[in-house]
């Protein structure tokens, strides 16, 4: 009888020594190589710089860190790769994975593009977000550029912008007649209605042109990018009235097939970084402008002023000029543009009840 329980424990023994070794082998799907993927993300902006050129740089932070190093984003500022008006076609082409920019550079491409940037008197930061989220407005944006090849995320937003730096003093709005200022999108065909001269340039190229007097006048973005870029060395009037871009919204973009080549996990990844980013600079901006702001007055003296009202007015008869015309010449730009319209009314007057109502209170 103990020679039969010897056996009997020595059989179970063997039996759960070779379960466990059965155990830790390797399935064939394990044993499969977990791919690693290299993308390269091309900017408007010059490398690293603060604000615009950080949302790419936290974006591959971002990314590298939740996937523990499967996808990996290498940033490379405008003009490092391709020049900074060439990003859209540098996505599309698939010279680079991603890109960031601004929808407004892309007019010449897609009337419609600007509105997913900023439309002159329109919605604020968090207005933007609501209508994308929520109103539609993603829908449409990818509708836009998916004959491109191009997939469009939120890619932060730099809150209201200043009117910008002037050489010269604005009393009326004849003083803009003639007047070469650097202002991109809606804002820029809004400024010729009212006699002025949009110029066209990246960020990069603004305080050479200001200061040689190829341009009288730049919108930039506010006081954290302005006074990292010197403006105040080369224009002695700062306009701080926000008009032309209340909410400057970023863009990611992203090539198509390269975002379809990869597994469910790292797509989502990049939607979620995205998200983080979107709400990251914009609270970096509201942050740091404030701080900006007291450093270009405490410090380098600059002299603040806000547009006269008749040039306000002014401006905001040609909007209504600007996007009526637009929307008459471009059936895509109507469609958009509704929907945008159409969620700024409603927003507009809820706010108007509630946010509005409270700074109009607050001290």
């Amino acid at each position: 009888m103990h020679k039969i329980k010897i056996i009997f424990i020595l059989i179970t023994l063997s039996l759960l020594q070779a379960c466990s070794e059965k155990a830790t082998e390797p399935t064939s799907e394990e044993l499969v190589e977990v791919k690693n993927y290299e993308w390269k993300l091309v900017t408007s902006w010059p490398k690293n710089f603060p604000g615009l050129g950080h949302a790419p740089e936290l974006f591959a932070k971002y990314v590298d860190e939740m996937s523990a190093g499967q996808l990996k984003i290498k940033v490379y500022g405008a003009g490092e790769l391709v020049p900074g008006f060439e990003v859209f076609d540098a996505v599309s082409q698939g010279t680079a994975q991603m890109g960031h920019s601004g929808a407004y550079y892309w007019k010449g491409k897609m009337p419609a593009a600007p509105i997913f940037a900023a439309i002159p008197f329109g919605m604020n930061a968090s207005e933007m977000n609501a209508w994308l989220d929520y109103g539609g407005g993603m829908e449409l944006w990818r509708e836009l550029y998916a004959p491109f090849g191009v997939i469009p995320y939120p890619g932060g937003n730099t809150g209201a912008q200043m009117a910008g730096w002037f050489k010269r003093e604005i009393n009326s709005v004849d003083d803009l007649t003639g007047l070469k200022m650097r202002i991109p999108g809606l804002g820029g065909e809004v400024f010729r209605k009212v006699g002025g001269v949009p110029v066209s340039l990246t960020g990069g190229e603004i305080f050479v042109a200001l200061q040689t007097g190829a341009i009288d006048a730049s919108e930039w973005v506010g006081p954290y990018n302005d006074l990292a870029f010197g403006l105040f060395r080369a224009a002695k009037f700062y306009y701080t009235t926000p008009w032309h871009e209340p909410g400057a919204n970023l863009e990611f973009l992203v090539n198509k097939e390269a975002l379809t080549a990869l597994p469910p996990h790292l797509k989502k990844i990049i939607e979620v970084a995205t998200k983080a980013v979107n709400q990251e600079i914009l609270s970096e901006y509201v942050a740091r402008n404030v701080q900006a702001m007291r450093k270009l007055t405490n410090e380098h003296g600059v002299t603040v002023k806000k547009l006269p009202d008749d040039v306000l007015q002014a401006l905001k008869a040609a909007t209504k000029e600007v996007l009526a015309e637009k929307s008459s010449q471009d059936a895509t730009f109507k469609k958009v543009y509704q929907s945008y319209e159409d969620f700024y009314q409603r927003i507009a007057h809820y706010n108007g009840l509630s946010e509005q109502a409270y700074f109009n209170l607050r001290r």
